[in-house]
């Protein structure tokens, strides 16, 4: 089984998020690229925007993760990291690891070690810009690679957690002691539905954590990105007030 998951590991298609980097830096016009560099030497392109300065000092950093097989600016990712810009947060989204677009979700298992190195090198490149409130916000297979991080990592930089539709639910939220806000739309998948009464359950004991269905939006929130984003940036204020 560890040879399985070490050889699909390792198949990991680099060449798609070659061609999603090609594709988005011919186009870019909100933001900077950033290649931040993995210790298998491997760069993977993360879009950095700073708050808009007539929002006044930038109220933190959040790190945007995209769901499966789909890169830092596609359609929601590329609408969520500039608006949430916009309204005084800075942006980094990342380029998470992907496979073939043949790939069933339980393929995704053995890059999950991948992915969380990628948050932390985003992490720190966040801290290395000096931001002290930085949180998560994460979108399908996104939020659930963003659990795989919070519940093992040693850093508690991480003030806050937006989980968007996240797949297969959440895994071991008692190793998690920040605000968690999950997000699900009222048409979403029926696993993101019908899972909301349990991961309400599981966030109820974290403080300043809340569960919020968007009425007429489906998985990708199209039409709603405005109002997933005021909802975004209200809980990013509450949870970093607090801590503050």
């Amino acid at each position: 089984m560890l040879l399985l998951f070490s050889g699909v590991a390792a198949a990991q298609d680099y060449d798609k998020e070659k061609r999603w980097a090609d594709d988005i830096l011919k186009t870019l016009m909100v933001g900077n690229a950033e290649w931040l560099q993995q210790k298998n030497g491997h760069k993977f392109l993360a879009l950095y925007t700073e708050a808009a300065k007539e929002k006044g000092p930038a109220r933190g950093a959040v790190v945007i993760a995209h769901g499966r097989g789909w890169s830092p600016d596609f359609e929601l990712y590329g609408t969520l990291r500039t608006l949430i810009a916009e309204q005084g947060y800075s942006t980094l989204s990342i380029q998470m690891p992907v496979l073939p677009s043949t790939a069933i979700l339980g393929l995704y298992v053995p890059l999950y070690p991948d992915a969380r190195e990628r948050f932390q090198l985003a992490i720190d490149f966040l801290k290395a810009k000096g931001y002290k409130n930085i949180g998560i916000v994460s979108h399908s297979l996104g939020a659930t690679m963003a659990n795989q991080y919070l519940i093992r990592t040693d850093d508690t930089t991480v003030g806050a957690w937006v989980s968007i539709s996240i797949l297969q639910g959440l895994q071991e939220m008692f190793r998690i002691k920040i605000p968690v806000l999950d997000v699900f739309a009222s048409d979403d998948w029926s696993t993101n539905v019908y899972g909301a009464p349990e991961r309400e359950k599981e966030i109820r004991s974290v403080a300043g954590s809340r569960q919020v269905m968007v009425k007429g939006a489906k998985h990708f929130f199209e039409g709603h990105e405005e109002e997933l984003v005021r909802l975004i940036v209200s809980f990013l204020d509450s949870s970093f007030k607090n801590k503050n």
